[in-house]
């Protein structure tokens, strides 16, 4: 049976506490891991989250994965709180998703993506990003 990626997006959000700019700016200043995916082409014209990390939505499993060999340092174990930032607030909800299934528990995404943070009258920085390879 063929689902589609809007039944997939809504499963990835079923029972999920999404969270919007100011509970996101909140939630890094108390320490969480705000997580960009965006392409190094869109933060370029778009700009960045001050103390976002920036990790490449291909290898994001890996580097936040705390029993992992390929983890960032930050990735302490599975009680860190992860809040995944895309573009507009898609993709970012599945990559959540993925991170739950890991293990990583409290991983939830921005509603609305970087566009809100930034219509919401949010800081954005242009760089230089601190990006996780």
């Amino acid at each position: 049976m063929t689902e589609g990626v809007d039944a997939v997006l809504a499963r990835a959000r079923e029972g999920v506490v999404r969270l919007d700019p100011a509970q996101t700016a909140a939630a890094l200043g108390r320490g969480a891991l705000v997580v960009d995916t965006r392409t190094e082409t869109q933060r370029a014209e778009q700009g960045e989250i001050p103390g976002a990390l920036v990790i490449d939505r291909t290898v994001l499993e890996w580097r936040l994965d705390p029993t992992g060999s390929h983890r960032i340092p930050e990735a302490t174990g599975w009680d860190v709180e992860v809040v995944v930032v895309c573009h507009e607030g898609y993709s970012s909800s599945l990559a959540a998703a993925s991170l739950r299934a890991v293990g990583l528990h409290r991983a939830t995404d921005l509603v609305g993506g970087f566009a809100a943070w930034r219509d919401a009258g949010f800081p954005v920085d242009r760089g230089p990003a601190d990006v996780r390879r």
